[in-house]
């Protein structure tokens, strides 16, 4: 089995961490994380790719062991995570890869293809949204909110996302046997979401999450025109991304392979041989 390696780079001046497997000669495929958590989401699924794809999964400043600086000291948006991805990505010399994303990874990952399209070989979404359909709105409804008017009377309510029952909940709704999945994971994201100015880089995050919606019809626009091969491997009982926005792809994107999963938001935690056997078998057929 392929050793994972743990690295840093300075890209713009912050320390950026990353995990790596596989060899450099290999097929490329770049893992990006969701909110609370950090590229930790994926360290039992690399180990599973190593053996064919070159792997890099990052975490994204503020989350993980990457830098977090104040929001006095950089100004958070989904923009400038996606050009310290990019900076990273040019650092390690990928000028081709498949992307996997999941939740906030998505709209990094979407950056990222339409900046460079011609980079991207593949996309798999896993419960990353790229159109409005899918936003559970019992969820969202608080977010888009706090987007459009930031203060007081919407702040409480999103952030109680940054509580230790907010992210277990994360992990397990949707889940049939809860027992499966480690405890280890919400207390990781809470403990890093609860580092001293870490819920103001959240916070800034929330509010910038609505531009997002911005760049689908220029994703849409993307997928019909490169014929890109898309994978959507989603949990069918996610809360907060539906399976809508799993069968969504499939008006853009030809020929999109679409499974639904019976499990929620965070499926590796759950489904893991499931997910990385569909993850392998779609590799396998599109990058050789």
């Amino acid at each position: 089995m392929s050793s994972v390696r743990h690295r840093t780079a300075v890209i713009d001046g912050h320390e950026i961490f990353y995990r790596e497997a596989g060899s450099a000669e290999a097929p490329a495929i770049v893992l990006l994380h969701g909110f609370p958590t950090s590229s930790f989401m994926f360290r039992e699924l690399i180990p599973r790719l190593a053996g064919d794809y070159h792997v890099i999964a990052p975490d994204h400043l503020g989350f993980g062991h990457s830098d977090a600086p104040g929001v006095e000291d950089f100004t958070y948006t989904f923009d400038a995570l996606a050009d310290l991805t990019a900076g990273l990505l040019d650092e390690v010399g990928l000028d081709r890869y498949a992307l996997y994303v999941q939740d906030y990874g998505a709209p990094i990952g979407w950056r990222l293809a339409l900046r460079n399209p011609e980079r991207i070989s593949a996309l798999v979404t896993q419960n990353g949204n790229g159109y409005e359909d899918g936003f559970v709105e019992s969820f969202w409804t608080d977010v888009w909110a706090y987007g459009e008017n930031p203060g007081p009377d919407t702040e409480a309510a999103v952030r109680a996302a940054l509580s230790l029952d907010a992210i277990r909940w994360q992990y397990l709704h949707g889940v049939p046997d809860p027992s499966v999945v480690s405890p280890d994971t919400w207390a990781h994201d809470f403990a890093l979401v609860s580092r001293e100015g870490n819920d103001e880089v959240q916070l800034a995050l929330f509010r910038d999450y609505s531009n997002n919606r911005r760049l689908y019809p220029l994703l849409h626009e993307f997928l019909r025109t490169s014929r890109v091969p898309v994978l959507a491997v989603w949990g069918a009982n996610d809360e907060i991304f539906g399976p809508a926005g799993a069968r969504a792809f499939a008006r853009d994107a030809e020929d999109a392979e679409v499974h639904l999963v019976n499990g929620g938001h965070f499926l590796l935690e759950s489904h893991l041989d499931v997910v990385a056997g569909y993850l392998r078998g779609f590799l396998g057929r599109v990058l050789g």
